[in-house]
């Protein structure tokens, strides 16, 4: 069993390899003479995670967040950028695999003070996502493969919907620091980092969309309710020039929750699902 586990984590993690690949080959690549970081923005996100389970195999993620950016006169939570609403059906190959399938509506806010265009657009996009867990002594390592089809557009009147697609991989660590386990009553520190890269006809250069590096606390209140509080720091190329680079500190608040339909006796998840 621990074998064909193994075997299966490869050959997920052979899968993102390609996709990555496919994502660099671009056509018309254009290299800018120099690189130019952006000075950080200052944001605060609020998120819920809700992994409902509806039967032995199968669960409903919904996840709802709530992304603030800063101001001229209010840093971190000067301003709403954004409002998510993902939601997917999640299948469980394992205690240690799932696999989930779904859909987001994203709102986005024009944070440009000095803007004359349209304040709020949507944003659609398909997901799906491939999680694997691996303990490791008391702790547990997390590898989430995520592929996203976006349609999005800018603020102006006139801008159009544009398709592209984003390859995600996230590497977590969650590691127990009151207790030899991950169990009611332990506080927890969770370090993580995510690469995105994206890919479509609007994508020239620009493959990586964000880099984002995150260590969190959290707290196990009872099987079925988490809480839990970091910061990321992020990076990533502009969409209109791949020399230009977007800086963001995050300050990230989180709360799972884990209600359970049917009649079963609660049990903390083997695998942290979350974000």
């Amino acid at each position: 069993m621990k074998y064909r586990y193994h075997n299966s984590l490869w050959l997920g993690m052979l899968l993102f390899m390609g996709i990555v690949t496919m994502a660099l080959a671009q056509e018309g690549e254009v290299l800018p003479e120099a690189s130019e970081f952006r000075d950080p923005n200052t944001r605060v996100w609020f998120n819920t995670y809700g992994n409902i389970r509806i039967s032995k195999r199968l669960f409903w993620d919904a996840q709802t967040h709530f992304r603030f950016e800063e101001s001229t006169s209010t840093p971190f939570i000067g301003q709403v950028g954004q409002i998510y609403n993902r939601h997917a059906i999640g299948y469980i190959y394992s205690k240690n695999i799932n696999f989930s399938l779904g859909g987001v509506l994203r709102v986005n806010f024009n944070t440009n003070e000095s803007s004359d265009d349209r304040n709020v657009v949507p944003e659609w996009r398909i997901w799906h996502q491939y999680q694997f867990a691996m303990p490791v002594y008391t702790a547990m390592i997390y590898h989430r493969i995520r592929i996203e089809h976006r349609w999005s557009r800018g603020f102006a009147e006139n801008s159009d919907f544009i398709f592209r697609n984003r390859w995600r991989y996230m590497l977590r660590a969650k590691v127990p620091l009151t207790s030899t386990k991950l169990e009611p009553g332990t506080v927890y520190v969770s370090p993580e980092a995510e690469l995105i890269m994206q890919s479509g006809k609007e994508v020239v250069g620009s493959v990586m969309e964000d880099l984002r590096l995150t260590t969190t606390l959290g707290y196990i209140i009872n099987p079925r309710l988490q809480v839990a509080a970091g910061l990321m720091y992020s990076q990533g190329q502009t969409l209109e020039n791949a020399g230009i680079f977007n800086q963001n500190w995050t300050l990230r608040f989180h709360v799972y929750f884990s209600p359970d339909i049917r009649r079963v006796k609660a049990k903390l998840p083997t695998i942290h699902f979350g974000d």
